[in-house]
């Protein structure tokens, strides 16, 4: 419907943005690859700053996992390009993916990303796309809030596993209190299914039942809670 924001589950819209890299079309662009679309509210704002610094420190991260970033402002070209080489020049990180320039907020508007709290400044949107150019998360952070970049990488490799093993994760994977690193199985469609699941899988009844998934999904996943854990010292002025 027109007017209407995509949803989980539904294809991204075909559009064609301008960058910090030249012309983008989107999704097509990125077909085969997972893509991070993040919105910040403006280019030299304090926040913001904070957080292409943190992604730009994770950026091989997100290349290992196969996923692309791509960062979206209502601000031009031009105030990226002088934004991002303040960013290296102060703060010595030099941001290696591409900033969609909306300053009509045409983008913004069409993925929902100008919400209430300002009128002209889109909020701290998050969407991961497939590599088919499904979305498969949204997340929204008002304009005060910063994002964790580790909880977005957790959440990447955990809709990486989903896809591949057919399967639903628990709360706090892959450090779940009920099942552990362990992920849910699909719930059973028949009473035959439903008699027998226990029989293959462990659990705690019919509709609540667990197998292993590949350890080294579970370890890159706790690399980045372990990640989020620790305090790292603060850049020097």
């Amino acid at each position: 419907m027109p007017g209407e924001i995509p949803l989980i589950g539904e294809k991204l819209p075909t559009m064609k943005v301008s960058t910090t890299v030249g012309q983008k079309t989107i999704p097509d662009d990125y077909a085969g690859k997972w893509l991070v679309l993040f919105s910040h509210p403006g280019d030299f704002t304090p926040v913001c700053t904070t957080e292409f610094y943190s992604f730009a420190r994770r950026f091989d991260d997100f290349k290992n996992l196969n996923a692309e970033l791509l960062g979206l402002s209502v601000d031009t070209v031009p105030s990226h390009i002088q934004w991002i080489t303040w960013i290296k020049e102060k703060l010595g990180m030099e941001i290696p993916f591409p900033i969609i320039a909306d300053p009509m907020g045409a983008v913004s508007k069409q993925l929902g990303m100008i919400q209430a709290q300002s009128a002209t400044n889109t909020v701290r949107a998050v969407f991961i796309i497939n590599p088919q150019g499904v979305i498969r998360t949204i997340i929204y952070y008002p304009l005060e809030l910063g994002r964790n970049m580790d909880e977005i990488l957790r959440a990447l490799k955990g809709l990486q596993v989903i896809e591949r093993e057919k399967v639903a994760l628990p709360a706090n994977w892959p450090n779940s209190e009920v099942v552990g690193d362990n992920a849910i199985v699909p719930t059973a469609q028949t009473v035959q299914d439903a008699s027998e699941r226990l029989k293959q899988y462990k659990g705690f009844d019919w509709w609540l039942a667990y197998k292993p998934v590949p350890k080294e999904d579970a370890e890159t996943a706790s690399k980045y809670l372990e990640r989020v854990s620790k305090k790292p010292a603060p850049l020097s002025k």
